[in-house]
């Protein structure tokens, strides 16, 4: 599925009243507003799902000639495909499947709308992207194709055009990936259909048929970023029997000589990934984000100057945190996206004696001092949290710090309210329940400690 350029939300009775003949004014029970865009066997709408108050996206199977041709064969097959997967597949980088109505004449999906563009957009020397956004869009792919492969599934046709950018002030703020038509299952008993995906970024194994494994995937990543960085894909003929002869035998390009700045462990890392045989790439999908992540980590490509800590450098922050033990993937995201990250400079004050609050900070980096009248009392450094019990106390008068908490180094702390914890998904909701239990019991134990042997706490 190839989508149209750049759309915002429009306002629906305006392009309700727009010009497109052959646009439906509804599917099913949605009202249908615009057309997003359209492939050889499906199109896909904006349309409204009045019942949830909320935008989606229709994915519609062309109509059905009725003969026993091959595009019908393929257009059966990839509807179910994505139909087997409604409701299965929730993570923040991957686009919902949100229902399937497989209508005899025109089946459709009902998705998550994301509203934004896909990287095609990207993939031209004129619109290229800074280095720091590439390598957050590699690490967050990673981890949702990570994800998927935890499914059983290998996505079979990951490309610029199925992964959708979303935009916040000219910059891409969150990826999604989308169309899982050419996906398959690794638990079905279901045939293997081969040579499905995108040539100028399917592996060699995709193109002979071999038996796949999430590796494939890894190799078609490999040549969305390579696009990304230097503005063409990693191999490129005039017709796809030189492309597939490249393909097996060529290998891409140096990206040094293709774009300035690229680090030389960034196309090492590449190559690695766009390697002929599967067992030369990344050994995992976790090995391959960790060492994509460390591009930005260790320096060797720099945060733009509007860039503020990257959400790849928050997750891998947030996984190293004791607080969160225990929590997934998934959730971890949802701290990354939903949370306040605030830095703080030596000498401030999260919170003084005698002030009520509502909000409790997880200490990510750097170190804090409490003071109980003037005399330090503890210090705290990564992981460990401050103002959990004013946050949990049931009435006002308990919500009063009763001591002062001062940063004693610089310190980046991850601050929540009731109303953003409220925000969290139930499960999260319950995960952090669990962490609370853990710091008080930790608290009271520490209290009984020091009035049973005063002299061991300092």
């Amino acid at each position: 599925m190839s989508f149209r350029p750049p759309f915002s939300s429009p306002d629906a009775q305006e392009l309700l009243e727009g010009g497109d003949p052959d646009m439906p004014q509804r599917i099913g029970k949605y009202n249908v507003v615009s057309r997003l865009g359209e492939g050889a066997t499906s199109e896909v709408f904006l349309a409204v799902d009045a019942f949830n108050h909320r935008n989606v996206a229709i994915k519609r199977v062309r109509a059905d000639t009725g003969a026993e041709s091959v595009e019908n064969h393929y257009r059966s097959h990839f509807f179910a495909a994505e139909a087997a997967l409604v409701g299965k597949l929730q993570h923040p980088n991957v686009v919902k499947i949100l229902d399937a109505v497989d209508d005899p004449l025109q089946p459709y999906l009902v998705m998550e709308y994301v509203p934004g563009v896909t990287l095609r957009r990207f993939c031209r020397p004129d619109g290229l992207l800074a280095l720091d956004q590439i390598v957050e869009i590699g690490f967050k792919c990673a981890m949702a194709l990570s994800y998927v492969a935890r499914h059983g599934l290998i996505h079979r046709d990951v490309k610029p055009a199925n992964i959708l950018a979303v935009m916040t002030d000219g910059q891409v703020s969150d990826i999604k990936i989308t169309d899982f038509g050419s996906a398959f299952d690794a638990r079905s008993d279901r045939t293997q259909v081969f040579r499905v995906g995108s040539l100028a970024y399917m592996s060699p194994e995709q193109l002979d048929g071999s038996t796949l494994d999430t590796r494939a995937d890894m190799y078609s990543l490999a040549a969305v970023l390579y696009h990304l960085v230097a503005g063409r894909p990693p191999f490129d003929a005039p017709n796809q029997v030189a492309l597939m002869h490249q393909i097996y035998h060529a290998e891409p390009a140096p990206l040094s000589g293709l774009r300035d700045g690229v680090p030389p462990r960034m196309d090492a890392l590449l190559r690695q990934a766009l390697a002929k045989q599967p067992g030369q790439r990344p050994v995992d999908w976790e090995t391959f984000a960790r060492e994509w992540s460390l591009l930005v980590a260790n320096g060797e490509v720099p945060v733009g100057s509007l860039q503020d800590v990257l959400d790849s450098e928050r997750f891998n922050l947030l996984r190293t945190l004791e607080f969160f033990d225990g929590f997934g993937e998934v959730e971890l995201w949802e701290v990354v996206h939903r949370a306040q990250w605030v830095r703080h400079r030596y000498g401030a004050a999260l919170y003084r004696k005698g002030e009520e609050g509502r909000s409790f900070h997880i200490i990510a980096q750097g170190r804090v001092d409490v003071y109980r009248d003037g005399q330090r009392v503890v210090r705290l450094g990564a992981g460990t949290s401050v103002g959990e019990m004013a946050y949990l106390a049931p009435s006002p008068d308990l919500r009063v710090h009763s001591a002062d908490v001062i940063v004693a180094e610089p310190a980046t702390t991850i601050s929540f309210t009731p109303d953003s914890v409220e925000l969290l998904n139930a499960g999260t909701r319950h995960l952090f329940d669990q962490a609370f239990i853990r710091v008080l019991v930790r608290r009271l134990h520490a209290a009984h400690e020091q009035l049973a042997h005063p002299r061991r706490i300092l």
